[in-house]
This record gives structure tokens, C-alpha cells and sequence, in this order.
């Protein structure tokens, strides 16, 4: 079954706010925060993200598609596990 985008956004967003930033931060958190530039995603945290995808969407990311394009913000993250998640539906 095939993921809601705005769902997965919202539950992305909350997850990243949560687990990698700090309280003051989050409020900055927006489709298009550059998580990478920021460092909010390093090797460990886009480990640990792609473990929470994988749990909770059901979205299993192929290394092929671990690049700094598809990690680059919420927006691309949302994109990829939708797209993701229609190829599984």
C-alpha cells in the first residue's frame, strides 16, 4: 500500500526533531532545512534514519539511492520513501 507523502513528511519531521536536534532548532525544521550543510545528518544519524524508514514505513532504501540528492532535506527524504513505497505497493 502506498504511503501518504504529507504522513510521511509529518512523521519525518517530528522523528529528525526529536532524535537529532536540538528543543530551539526544530522550530527552523522545514521541508527544505539543508540537513546535510547543517550537519543534522552525519553517517551515524542517516544510519539511524534509514532504520526508523525501514520500521516504520516498511521502505527498505537501497544503497544505490543513499546520496547527498535524496538526504539532502525532509523534502527529497519524503519524496524517496514515496517513491519507495509505491514500488512496493
Amino acid at each position: 500500500m502506498a504511503l501518504d507523502a504529507e504522513q510521511i513528511y509529518t512523521e519525518l519531521r517530528a522523528y529528525v526533531s526529536t532524535n537529532f536536534l536540538e528543543g530551539g532548532e526544530v522550530e527552523e525544521l522545514n521541508r527544505d532545512t539543508p540537513l546535510l550543510e547543517w550537519g543534522v545528518l552525519n553517517s551515524m544519524n542517516t544510519s539511524i534514519l534509514m532504520s526508523h524508514i525501514r520500521d516504520r514505513f516498511g521502505v527498505d532504501v537501497p544503497p544505490m539511492y543513499i546520496t547527498g540528492t535524496r538526504f539532502r532535506d525532509l523534502g527529497a527524504i519524503t519524496e524517496m520513501v514515496h517513491e519507495l513505497s509505491l514500488q512496493a505497493a
